[in-house]
């Protein structure tokens, strides 16, 4: 056995190091070290994991000492106690009493009097049950700390690619410009209509570092050190592009652990997430960030020749509602390139074709834009009332009853709950009677819940009302950007346009006339535009 190594395991986790020195490797180092020296243990070789759960055996210290185990070189394992092995009593028990002992190894914890030569070990059990629960009442202390942090709307991670801890106040996330200017560009190269295929390449040939390279270079990130440094992946694209903190807002509690011993990441619905506005300075807008999640809803992307159709994924069939499908090659010239119903493109029975070419609807489109443009900057009064449905004066007038009555409502609720306090102390002095409690009480319930459902209502009409003007002043404000559209763009369409409802044509007056229904985001307007053919066969036999 001599020349067998003696295994000096250390641990040391997040929550130990709170306990101070006691705990600490070197202290742990120190005992171990004296023990072996005074007990004649030859061969001493630490094994360290240093900031490791002990309800986790991922640990590279200790599946070093496995590996050395397996291949015979260990005689004795050598710990503090029976926690720096592990919390999780079922596996620290099939350790010592199993795996073990099937490889000959002895087992020592020095501070629990645990020694596997010796038979003294009938509390060990309990021990391991203690240090399991131990680990479980920490864990659930320190989710509690967690969970009330990120209410409060403290951010719950460390800065995301794009922004760094201030150097005041570690709570507060500040732009790292360098990264931030690399996020502005994934954005509106998606804004453009690159989906994040094509964004990755584009960032990669260009030899941008990924926001693991850049963290390296940047001396913040010790791991990963093995990736791909290089080379962008759609999925890191896709995740950039999700990501709400992007326009200033603290997003806490996307995932969550399954328990204190597994600690696998799992996503919560998004009604679980808690979203605080306005948290941090924006790398992009609002309305930039918005507009993306659209674009990536409906995945408009560039087409083989790299060049970006401002109709990709916008224009639909009147008739089945499918989107229209844009035929172009390279045999074709820009007169021939067209848009045709996507069911027509499957099965010829399916739908009829709603053949429209891109050259007349870009000029539709355009015409029906600039007179858009116009009408708002000439006569934004007018459009708002008429986005909205009301006078903004009425709009306002309910608005403001709505929060008056709602006001009423929840000071009401409150009232009643102390009545109902109020009233059950009676009944338990005895100065009602049970009969009559009941009837009261029920009167009470019954006022509470048409209350809870009055406040509910209020509460719906005055954030749909609130959001439909904030919608409409959006719309203006980028309106505001332009004074002549002279080209349409992916970011001017998906800016301005919804979508595009395109009709089968009409020959019923001898020649061809085709419809098209412009619908302009946030619900603000809807416009219609006719395509004659007499109009545009004229023009192509000028040109």
């Amino acid at each position: 056995m001599t020349d067998k190594i003696t295994a000096l395991y250390c641990r040391l986790s997040q929550d130990d190091m709170l306990q101070g020195e006691s705990n600490s490797i070197t202290n742990q180092k120190a005992i171990l070290k004296k023990y072996a020296e005074d007990n004649g243990f030859s061969n001493p070789v630490f094994y360290v994991d240093d900031g490791v759960s002990g309800t986790t055996w991922e640990r590279e210290g200790f599946k070093a000492m496995l590996a050395d185990i397996e291949e015979g070189k260990v005689g004795t394992v050598i710990t503090k106690d029976l926690s720096r092995l592990g919390r999780d009593y079922l596996k620290t028990g099939e350790y010592i009493e199993i795996i073990f002992p099937d490889h000959d190894v002895r087992y020592i914890a020095i501070n629990d009097g645990v020694d596997t030569l010796k038979s003294e070990n009938e509390l060990m059990a309990f021990k391991n049950i203690f240090n399991d629960w131990y680990a479980r009442d920490t864990s659930k202390k320190i989710r509690a700390v967690f969970k009330a942090k990120g209410q409060s709307g403290k951010h719950l991670s460390n800065p995301i690619y794009g922004y760094k801890h201030s150097e005041t106040d570690k709570n507060l996330w500040v732009i790292d410009d360098e990264a931030a200017e690399v996020v502005r560009k994934i954005f509106h190269l998606c804004i453009d209509g690159y989906g994040p295929t094509q964004i990755a390449r584009i960032l990669t040939e260009q030899g941008i570092p990924t926001p693991t390279a850049y963290a390296l270079s940047q001396g913040r990130d010790n791991g990963h050190k093995n990736a791909k440094l290089h080379r962008w992946g759609n999925e890191t694209i896709a995740h950039i592009l999700e990501k709400a903190e992007y326009c200033g807002h603290t997003v806490n509690f996307r995932t969550h652990v399954k328990s204190y011993k597994n600690k696998k990441r799992v996503d919560n619905p998004k009604e679980d997430w808690l979203i605080f506005e306005n948290t941090h300075e924006a790398i992009i807008t609002q309305q930039e960030f918005d507009l993306v999640q659209e674009l990536r809803k409906n995945k408009r992307r560039p087409t083989k020749h790299e060049e970006v159709n401002p109709f990709s994924g916008i224009c639909y069939c009147a008739d089945c509602g499918k989107k229209l499908y844009l035929c172009r090659a390279t045999t074709m010239t820009a007169d021939q390139e067209h848009l045709k119903c996507g069911t027509y493109a499957k099965d010829k029975n399916g739908c009829t074709i709603h053949f429209v070419r891109t050259i007349v609807l870009k000029e539709i489109i355009l015409g029906e834009l600039n007179k858009m443009v116009a009408f708002v900057k000439d006569n934004e009064d007018e459009f708002v009332q008429m986005a909205m449905d009301n006078s903004v004066q009425k709009q306002s007038s309910e608005l403001s009853k709505s929060r008056k009555k709602l006001k009423e409502s929840e000071k009401r609720i409150a009232e009643l709950d102390r009545l109902f306090t109020r009233l059950y102390e009676d009944n338990v002095s005895g100065k009602i009677s049970d009969e009559r409690f009941s009837i009261m009480s029920a009167g009470y319930e019954d006022e509470q819940k048409k209350l809870r459902a009055t406040v509910a209502e209020l509460t719906d009409f005055i954030e749909t009302a609130e959001q439909k003007s904030a919608d409409v002043t959006a719309f203006i404000s980028v309106v505001q950007k332009y004074e002549r559209i002279t080209e349409l763009t992916p970011e001017i369409m998906h800016e301005l346009i919804e979508k595009i409802v395109v009709h089968a044509p009409d020959k019923s007056s001898g020649h061809r006339t085709q419809q098209m229904d412009i619908y302009y985001r946030f619900d603000v307007a809807v416009s219609t535009a006719v395509a004659d053919s007499m109009k545009y066969d004229k023009k192509r036999k000028v040109a």
